[in-house]
């Protein structure tokens, strides 16, 4: 089971990642935009070092840019910070073209925006090391994202790609309780679902009354 915290807001970061739960942490252009930290490269390495520092395994980085080249250009910087960066780029024609180049040179990507059941097999045509799936936003849509993220799976285990899912937009617990049925186990979440994952009433009753005894 992996767990990744999809934010780029360093107080969140501070909170979470002291816990001992998150095997990484996820962001994009839009991530750091809500948090007030400009999307540069520079930016970028100082929050690879702090992510490190903080004892995750792996932070991903979205590159930018509308072309080839662009992409690539800034996919290569960013690989460049950490071999335990994976970069993220959208699964469009121009980002699928960049991510392969990238994947050529040995660079780890994780392929987003995933939306569409054959896009997960796009990433493993590329032997992408992930695919993002976008769970809440697909079921905004009017699809049966859990349904279409099992179908994924399915897809993938069908050709025996080793390119994961990462499963992002969580808009509650039970998707990933009825998730990991179904053997999907890598996911990002808010830090509004990280606490939903503690709000279990009965659990810090049993904890308030194991306190009490404790202290007679």
């Amino acid at each position: 089971m992996y767990l990744f915290l999809d934010t780029a807001d360093l107080a969140a970061w501070d909170y979470w990642l002291s816990k001992g739960l998150f095997y990484g942490v996820t962001t994009n252009p839009t991530l750091l935009e809500r948090a007030t930290i400009p999307c540069t490269l520079e930016q970028l390495k100082i929050l690879t070092t702090k992510a490190f520092d903080q004892g995750v395994q792996e932070i991903h980085l979205q590159t930018w840019g509308t072309q080839v080249e662009d992409l690539v250009c800034r996919g290569c910087e960013i690989a460049d910070i950490d071999s335990r960066v994976v970069v993220k780029v959208p699964i469009t024609l121009t980002g699928t073209e960049a991510a392969a180049q990238l994947i050529q040179q040995g660079i780890r990507v994780t392929l987003t925006g995933v939306y569409a059941v054959h896009q997960a097999l796009i990433a493993a045509a590329l032997t992408a090391d992930y695919a993002a799936p976008y769970l809440g936003r697909m079921t905004d849509l009017g699809q049966d994202g859990r349904q279409d993220i099992i179908a994924m799976q399915q897809g993938l285990n069908g050709v025996n790609s080793d390119t994961k899912l990462l499963v992002a937009s969580i808009r509650s617990i039970d998707d990933i309780t009825t998730l990991t049925k179904a053997n999907l186990d890598t996911f990002t979440v808010s830090p509004a679902i990280a606490e939903q994952m503690f709000q279990v009433e009965a659990t810090n009753k049993a904890a308030e009354v194991f306190e009490n005894a404790a202290q007679g």
